[in-house]
Order: structure tokens, then sequence, then C-alpha cells
């Protein structure tokens, strides 16, 4: 089952609806998006999906396809399902930053430990906030366990604690989780509350998508999230993640994973960065910071987590003119931006033509198929812009 746009009277999102041919987009090529997310269902890829595609402050597509939860019985995707974003959380948390850091709290130049003294501890004393977001810090295989996902005195002494396993500056890795997880802890250190909240009122309540966009999902809206799905080990098909459908993981809110959205609200986020920091009329970072946030801060350097060029930005990741980047699209523009979740998703925006795109599916997939229908996927959309 798959749901169109439905916007009614009572409405807020601050995206107004437009039809796919008055924004310039092809779609017939978006027929041939739709037609390969109902096939990949059909064949029992992943339960679930949804899209979302806006251009110069409209929505012309918000779609869902599928089922939200398969266990104990299957419950249709619908239009206000809140999906895992898993990594596409750490643009997020990067805007939250972004924020903090044009309002003087801290520069992106500082060191950790500048805000977190106890940082300095194992060699780490010299990690700037920048290289810490570029995954250039040198722990990103350090652990947070659950008991500091609540608990952020606790959550403090672990991060301080992370050992270093290289020269910081001197690799790009991506850290999957370890970075943001210091990155909270810096956001806190530097407004004295909590890290979801202050996302909360920085980000995703002046946007107007405080009901859409979540770091750190509220019990009250538990019934709206799609459960995580995960490969069976034996006999295909796949099952729900425990631990992805974790009320812990939920409330605690990785600011690297564990964040909560739709597609539109990821669309829309992405047009206040093409817009030059602004949506529906409300200002939230200057065109100067995001031209200093959205650039290639790592050059071609090979990701070695990843095994290509990243093009590492201050949260998002650039397509750049390399011969293949993971998620954008092999044929998106060199300018394109975005970020990924985990076998699961793909969010982002291209400068050249005002195109915003969030495709967000709840079953995490490995490669090499997740990389594969990742292009096919972006590819398809770049092609029906016009």
């Amino acid at each position: 089952m798959d749901t169109d746009i439905k916007l009614h009277e009572t409405d807020t999102f601050p995206l107004p609806h437009a039809d796919l041919e008055s924004l310039g987009i092809r779609k017939s090529q978006i027929d041939r998006l739709v037609a390969l997310i109902e096939r990949h269902i059909a064949e029992g890829r992943y339960p679930g999906c949804q899209i979302a595609l806006a251009r110069h402050g409209k929505l012309g597509l918000f779609k869902s396809f599928g089922n939200a939860m398969t266990e104990p019985a299957p419950r249709a995707a619908a239009d206000d399902t809140l999906w895992l974003l898993y990594s596409n959380t750490k643009v997020v948390t990067a805007v939250a930053l972004w924020a903090l850091a044009e309002r003087g709290l801290f520069s992106f130049s500082d060191r950790i430990a500048d805000h977190v003294p106890e940082f300095k501890k194992n060699a780490k004393g010299n990690i700037t906030v920048l290289q810490t977001i570029t995954h250039q810090a040198g722990f990103p295989n350090a652990v947070v366990g659950p008991d500091a996902w609540a608990d952020h005195k606790r959550l403090r002494e672990v991060v301080c604690d992370f050992p270093l396993e290289w020269s910081p500056g001197s690799k790009v890795h991506y850290h999957g989780l370890t970075a943001h997880w210091t990155l909270g802890v810096l956001i806190e250190a530097v407004t004295g509350r909590d890290f979801r909240d202050v996302i909360r009122e920085t980000v995703t309540e002046p946007l107007g998508l405080s009901r859409e966009l979540y770091v750190g999902l509220p019990e009250e809206a538990f019934g709206r999230a799609a459960d995580m799905h995960e490969p069976k080990s034996v006999g295909g098909g796949f099952q729900p993640s425990a631990d992805a459908n974790s009320a812990a993981w939920r409330k605690g809110g990785a600011p690297g994973g564990a964040g909560y959205g739709t597609a539109r609200a990821m669309a829309a986020l992405y047009q206040m960065m093409l817009q030059g920091g602004e949506l529906n009329g409300t200002r939230l970072i200057s065109p100067r910071m995001l031209q200093y946030a959205i650039r290639n801060h790592t050059g071609d350097r090979i990701d070695e987590f990843m095994g290509m060029p990243m093009h590492r930005g201050l949260g998002p990741h650039l397509r750049g003119t390399t011969e293949n980047v993971r998620g954008l699209g092999a044929i998106a523009s060199p300018r394109a931006f975005g970020h990924g979740g985990v076998g699961t998703s793909y969010c982002w925006g291209d400068p050249d033509s005002g195109v915003s795109f969030a495709y967000i599916t709840n079953n995490r997939i490995p490669d090499p198929w997740h990389s594969k229908r990742l292009d096919q996927v972006a590819n398809l959309v770049h092609s029906a812009i016009l």
C-alpha cells in the first residue's frame, strides 16, 4: 500500500505543495523511481519506504510505500510515519553545531579540550572540532555503551576516556558514532543543556519540523515509528531488529545515528541549506556559515572505511569529481551534498538545481546491493531534473 501527498488545511508543514511539472521535474523518470521501489518491496528487499522531493522551497513529491511494521501484524507506512534515520542524523546534529558556532559559543578550529578539559586524556588534547566532524579525529572504534545513552554525566566520562588509535588529522576514516557522541558532549559543554533539547530548540522547532524530525524520540511518538529490520541469518527475508527498535535507542538519540523523521522533513532541512540558510521565512544559518560548512575539507583523500574519497564537509559530504562517491549518484552535480543511513537511506541537496531529495527504508541491507540501489535511485532523480 502506498499513499500520495496529503496536505490538509491544518497542515503547517513549511513547504507548500506544487506539482512536479511546475517544478521542472520530468514525471516519467519519477514514475520509473516509484516502479523501482514498488519492485523492491514486491521482491522482499525491504518492508517499507518513504520518499520526498522538493525544489525552490516547494514540495513536489511525498510518497509512502509498503509497511512500517511487520510483526506482530503488518502496519502500513503512512505520511506521519517516523523512520530511523541512522547516520542521516549526523546532518541534523551538524546544523545545530553550525548555529551554535555562528552564535560565538565555539569555533570549528577550537580544540574539543578547550571546552571539555578532560577530553585531553589519552593524548587527545589537540583534536579540533573540525577534525572530529570530518572523521579525522583518530578514535573511530571506541564504544559508548547503553549505560551512557541517557546518563550524560556518564557519557562525558566515556567520551573523555576514548583511546586514540592514530594521530589526529593523519587519516580520513569514518567514525560511525564516536565523533558525534563527542560533539554531543561538546554541545552540552558550551550550552549547559541536554544536546537533544538543544537540537530541538535550535533546529527542528524554528524550522517547523518538531513533529517530523527528532533526535531523541519521546515515548508519545513511539506509535508513529517504523520498525527497523535486518536480513535473517538463514533462509532469506528480514526480521525486526531488537537493538534498533529498543526504547533505550529511540529515546537516547545518539547524535550520529538515532534520529527519527519523515522523508519530507529531511527534504525540507536540505531546502533550508539550498536557500542560503532560510526556510519559509525563518533564517537559521547565515550564507557564509553554510559556505564554510558545505565545503570539501578533506579533498580527494581516501576515507579508509568507505574505500573511496568522500569529500567531507562539516556534516554532509560532497559529490566532487572523483569517479564515484557513495550515495549521491554517479551523475550528480559535483556540488551536490548529502549523507546516508547505514544500509537503508540517503538524503541530499543539489545547489545547481535547487532540488532536495530523501529516500528512507526500514531494512538494513549490506553492500554491494545497498550501494547499487542508492546509485540507481539518485540517478533517476538527477535525470528527472530539467
